[in-house]
């Protein structure tokens, strides 16, 4: 069988340290074939899906392509052991990124009115005003801050403890739980070799108290509706119970940081950009979306094929995984002109940011929201921003962006 093969490295925490430079891997690999067979230590072997459109046949197609039993790239020592404990690749936690068919359906469905456009319309004032905080606070800083620090990663944070019901003196905790969890590759965030295990342990351990809670008094929160599910008739298991409250606590506000931290960046390194931007709001929406394409916070997913079938006129066995590498499809230039530029007004904008399918993410008009709601607020009040240093990227291979952004700016005459 013919396997187009390739030792590129987009696929180490390490590769993601330097942007540019995955960018560029990316776009090598994308010219020997939109799937390419991967053996690469420390990963079991799998086929990287490198365009975008090949990225969304997949998502399309649940039943060829199964989410279980592999979801994201583990190195083989550590999946073994979670595999030795737990008996199953996940080790504890069981969410709607591990599920498929019916079962990911009806679990999806417990929440999913909680985030279409009607309920979160109710939260535009509570977002603006949120947004006109946190640019009070840019300002309040004097002309020069760590933006992610400062910004990015408190805004939504505090939207999504507010939706959940959780008190903001919480949100530290759910911050450093997050930050652990998602960034369990990087030295300055992981705590230990288990590739988060111990992390998930403590953040069910917080989680449990507030579901006990909200069994013996409801509230009107989405915490409620998690701790007080009933599918078929049968309440959750404890266990998925509290998982399906960490990927709510923790998805629900990294990816949107990771986005507001990475549009930042981009703004200050297109000035052009961000006047066009200041000169015309109509482009806010696009300019959003951009910023999601640009950022790429899920840098890929795993799924495993129920058959033999072919992708983009490769064949591929039953049993044998495939790798969607969301960055590399947000830059095929086949489905982009001048993918490497940031635009403000780019449209269509078809990228995959969120996934795409049955498993397309469930916050995605939250995110939107909140995005362009600051930049609404940053627009209308920054004259100006530049880099004042140079850009952090957390050291991770599947959920991040930058953890340390300094930027130097001026605010508009009078704020």
């Amino acid at each position: 069988m013919n396997r187009p093969t390739s030792q590129i490295d987009i696929f180490s925490p390490e590769a993601y340290l330097d942007e540019a430079e995955v960018a560029r891997r990316c776009a090598e690999l994308r010219a020997i074939a939109p799937v390419v067979w991967i053996e690469q230590e420390p990963y079991r072997p799998f086929w990287a899906v490198l365009r975008r459109d090949a990225i969304m046949a997949v998502e399309r197609d649940g039943k060829t392509w199964l989410a279980g039993p592999r979801q994201t790239l583990i190195p083989r020592d550590i999946e073994d052991a979670i595999i030795a404990q737990w008996g199953v690749r996940t080790g504890p936690v069981r969410t709607l990124l591990d599920m498929d068919g019916a079962d990911h359906r009806d679990h999806r469905n417990l929440t999913q009115s909680w985030f279409n456009s009607r309920f979160l319309n109710q939260l535009r004032a509570r977002m603006a005003e949120l947004a006109r905080e946190y640019v009070d606070k840019l300002a309040a800083l004097g002309g020069e801050c760590d933006f992610v620090e400062e910004i990015a990663v408190p805004y939504p944070l505090i939207m999504i403890t507010s939706i959940l019901g959780l008190p903001d003196s919480d949100a530290p905790l759910v911050l450093r739980l997050t930050q652990e969890l998602f960034g369990a590759q990087d030295p300055e965030r992981q705590r230990s070799g288990d590739h988060g295990q111990a992390v998930a342990m403590e953040f069910f351990g917080y989680l449990a108290g507030v579901v006990a809670e909200r069994r013996k008094e409801p509230r009107d929160d989405l915490m409620s509706v998690v701790a007080n599910a009933r599918l078929h008739g049968e309440p959750l298991s404890d266990m998925d119970t509290l998982s399906y409250g960490m990927l709510l606590a923790a998805a629900g506000h990294d990816t949107t940081s990771s986005s507001v931290g990475v549009g930042m960046m981009q703004l200050a390194r297109n000035p052009q950009e961000f006047a066009r931007l200041k000169n015309d709001p109509a482009l806010i929406p696009a300019a959003a979306q951009e910023i999601f394409r640009w950022a790429t916070p899920v840098r890929h997913f795993l799924r495993t094929a129920a058959v033999d079938t072919e992708l983009a006129g490769q064949s591929i066995m039953a049993g044998e995984s495939v790798c969607m590498m969301y960055l590399s499809g947000n830059r095929d230039e086949q489905a982009f002109p001048e993918p490497d530029r940031f635009r403000v007004d780019r449209s269509p904008n078809r990228h995959v940011a969120f996934g795409y399918g049955a498993h397309h993410c469930l916050g995605r008009i939250l995110a939107e929201m909140e995005v362009e709601a600051l930049l609404r607020e940053i627009t209308a009040r920054v004259e100006h921003v530049e880099l004042a240093g140079a850009p952090e990227w957390v050291k991770t291979n599947h959920t991040g962006g930058l953890k340390h952004l300094p930027i130097r700016y001026r605010m508009k005459v009078g704020e």
